[in-house]
């Protein structure tokens, strides 16, 4: 199975710390993020990661070329910013051929059970599945209210007067069928430009596992001391690049 690692932004709220290293590098007690999701795409049957870059591409080049096993990754540099929807639709042929492939926004760090999502976006038969989660800040997030069996009804972008408080976790499944819904000029925001066009065609699946969007230095150093790793068998890194 194939997955998307949107890692081309420029980590502006996370300076200085990503004057020097992008942010997908960042540790996270002492494992740099795009580490974890590597091993977390392993332990779940992702065979091909495609990572997007901007900054710092060819220091994101020479850690995956040191951390690539068992994965064919492919990076991809972005001379002017695609936005998330507009880096899928750009690399449409790479997934075409697809039953279903993932998208992962990599400045979220997770030990999500993708299987659980997976199976549970079979069982919908919808478009897109993605997964959501529970904040206690629904006005900063993208906030979705669901139906008894799971459909969503609702999708807006840091709404005045939220629906729910299940936010868009920066995980999800998704058939070829979205790229007809992703259109020019880019940029194209997956939030803002195509997962309201999927309401009544997408399912939500909520995620109680641990998921912390760590693109603020607050967040990032609550990562420090919350996060719970994806196990044992993850190796510990001592340095970022």
């Amino acid at each position: 199975m194939k997955a998307f690692l949107l890692a081309a932004g420029n980590g502006t709220r996370m300076r200085p710390l990503t004057d020097t290293t992008p942010k997908c590098l960042l540790p996270i007690q002492g494992t740099p993020l795009l580490g974890i999701w590597l091993e977390l795409c392993r332990q779940h049957g992702i065979d091909e990661v495609l990572i997007n870059t901007h900054s710092h591409q060819e220091t994101i080049r020479t850690y995956v070329r040191s951390r690539e096993r068992g994965l064919a990754v492919r990076v991809t540099f972005e001379q002017t910013l695609l936005g998330s929807a507009g880096t899928l639709l750009e690399n449409r042929a790479w997934v075409e051929s697809e039953s279903a492939f993932w998208i992962f926004y990599a400045d979220v760090l997770t030990n999500a059970n993708l299987k659980r999502i997976l199976d549970f976006h079979y069982r919908r038969g919808q478009i897109a599945t993605i997964g959501l989660y529970e904040v206690s800040n629904p006005r900063d997030c993208g906030i979705v209210a669901i139906d008894q069996t799971g459909i969503v009804r609702e999708f807006v972008e840091k709404p005045s007067n939220p629906a729910s408080n299940l936010a868009f976790t920066g995980i999800m499944v998704a058939s070829p069928g979205i790229f007809d819904l992703i259109s020019r000029p880019f940029p194209a925001d997956i939030g803002f430009h195509l997962l309201p066009r999927l309401v009544g065609s997408m399912a939500g699946c909520v995620v109680s596992d641990y998921l912390m969007d760590v693109g603020t230095p607050d967040k990032y150093a609550r990562a420090q001391v919350s996060w719970p790793s994806l196990g044992a068998g993850l190796p510990s890194e001592n340095r970022a690049f």
